[in-house]
């Protein structure tokens, strides 16, 4: 009986091991097993995907990984600058946002005008460049931000340096950039940045649906949180309550902006987004609601979280933080455009820090047809294609053996006739912080001026230090966007 057992046991073991041998084992691949590819390694990295694929990639001949999942599917992440322009510019059609991604964020973005693909974007993007190309619209975020910043930014961060007291800067940018593109879309003062720092009911069921939203892509198969939506539990329970929130909010504003214009009623406050695109005829409920919420979307985490990030690094280099300092004060008599404008070294101080720590460190897309990528990769029609900035801003290759350092000088060079300094560019498919291609950011511009005055209003009066500095690097947490995990910790200090 015995013998029997063992030899059915050492059947067992063996084909055990036949069955969950790895079909991958090289080093610019994870472990790949029959049926389930390599489900274990995302689930057990799935909490720091970002930085588990950047590995990858930087061990990869050709920057690009395919991972395989679980029934044979695959999916391919790149860092290969030709790959990205394939994906972003040249194949544009042929890869879209597909309901892989639609279907996680369709609640909280609806068919708004990053949810959407074909006829329906170009339509959105159409009516959306057309407003964002306005000088008046760029005067209002002008007004927005510099009032935010002057009445409710400046005031808190003084308080601070007489109080002592430790701030999450985090936080408060958050609070700032959601303010601001409350206003800027839909003409409306959420008050988030307070000196009491409120619970805004608005911000709250929003930062949970974007919150919620992001964690079904991290679950191993879409069926869990479907589950858990049809038995209305837990996290998906939360999500359809903060979603109703935030679409009866958008709908009252919506309401009330119809009625002001209606009355021909006259303030600052109807150049704002909706506004706009009530007045140039578009009033139709659902598609002035989707749309400004993912521009709130938008405007809300990608400025924030860049500026954490900046003012992190800049806590660590204070060499650079005098330059931007200098420069600042150079510009201290010119109007606010003018002033952001020529701020060149505070705006490669800007770029540089999104290449270390981009806003959207991965972007899915998926292909709607057969096709081979511009390294060999072989690509299947539903196989999803993510490109990876986070990965991208660390390959030596593209930016030298100093890759880890935060250096703005490599966007800069000199004028031999003039000697003045000059901002350079980089490719955009090289660096995709913004996108590229058709559906590259609207918003660039505006993100920009937002940011440096941000920079120059507390620079010029105060330094950031980190309250909690052990030596080592925050973790970088992503959401829907990126993130330090635990907030920012400060202390404000008065610039002597």
């Amino acid at each position: 009986m015995l013998v029997e057992l063992s030899l059915l046991l050492s059947i067992f073991l063996y084909f055990f091991f036949i069955f969950f041998k790895t079909t991958s084992n090289q080093d610019s691949s994870p472990k790949s097993y029959p049926l389930i590819g390599s489900s274990i390694a995302l689930y057990t990295n799935r909490h720091r995907i970002t930085q588990w694929t950047t590995d990858y990639l930087l061990n990869s001949p050709t920057l690009t990984l395919k991972l395989r999942g679980p029934f044979g599917q695959s999916r391919v992440i790149t860092g290969n600058p030709e790959v990205v322009k394939h994906i972003l510019k040249t194949q544009f059609s042929s890869y879209e946002k597909g309901e892989i991604f639609r279907t996680p964020v369709f609640e909280l973005l609806g068919d708004g005008i990053f949810n959407v693909d074909g006829d329906e974007w170009k339509f959105q993007r159409q009516v959306s460049s057309h407003e964002f190309n306005t000088k008046s619209l760029r005067h209002f975020v002008e007004h927005v931000v510099d009032t935010e910043l002057n009445e409710r930014l400046i005031p808190i961060l003084k308080s601070a340096v007489e109080n002592d007291t430790i701030l999450d800067l985090q936080d408060i940018l958050q609070r700032f950039a959601f303010d601001n593109i409350c206003r800027i879309a839909f003409g409306y003062d959420p008050k988030y940045l307070t000196p009491s720092l409120p619970k805004a009911e608005f911000a709250i069921a929003f930062e949970d649906a974007v919150r919620i939203s992001s964690d079904r892509f991290r679950m191993i198969s879409p069926l869990f949180w479907k589950l858990k939506r049809i038995l209305n539990i837990g996290s998906e329970k939360r999500l359809k309550e903060a979603v109703s929130e935030i679409r009866q909010f958008a709908t009252k504003i919506l309401n009330e902006k119809k009625q002001d214009l209606s009355s021909n009623s006259s303030s600052i406050q109807s150049v704002d987004l909706l506004s706009r695109f009530l007045c140039s005829g578009h009033s139709e409920e659902k598609f002035v609601t989707d749309i400004v919420i993912s521009f709130i979307l938008a405007g809300r985490d990608t400025t924030s979280a860049a500026m954490t990030w900046f003012f992190w690094l800049i806590d660590k280099n204070p060499d650079i933080e005098s330059k931007i300092v200098d420069e600042i004060k150079a510009k201290s008599d010119s109007p606010i455009y003018d002033e952001v404008k020529d701020m060149v070294y505070t705006h490669a101080s800007l770029c540089e820090s999104m290449r270390l720590y981009p806003p959207v460190p991965m972007d899915p897309k998926v292909a709607t047809a057969d096709d081979v990528l511009p390294d060999g990769t072989v690509v299947k029609k539903e196989m999803i294609v993510t490109y990876h900035p986070y990965a991208m801003g660390r390959v030596e290759k593209f930016w030298g053996k100093d890759w880890k350092e935060f250096r703005p000088e490599r966007w800069l060079e000199k004028d031999e006739m003039t000697e003045k300094v000059r901002f350079v560019a980089r490719d955009p498919y090289l660096y995709p912080v913004f996108q590229a291609g058709p559906r590259i950011c609207l918003g660039k511009d505006m993100a920009f001026l937002q940011m440096k005055r941000v920079v120059a209003g507390i620079l010029r009066q105060f330094k950031v230090v980190a309250a909690e500095d052990d030596g080592s690097e925050p973790f970088f947490m992503v959401d829907l966007t990126s993130k330090m995990k635990g907030g920012f910790p400060v202390k404000i200090k008065e610039r002597k």
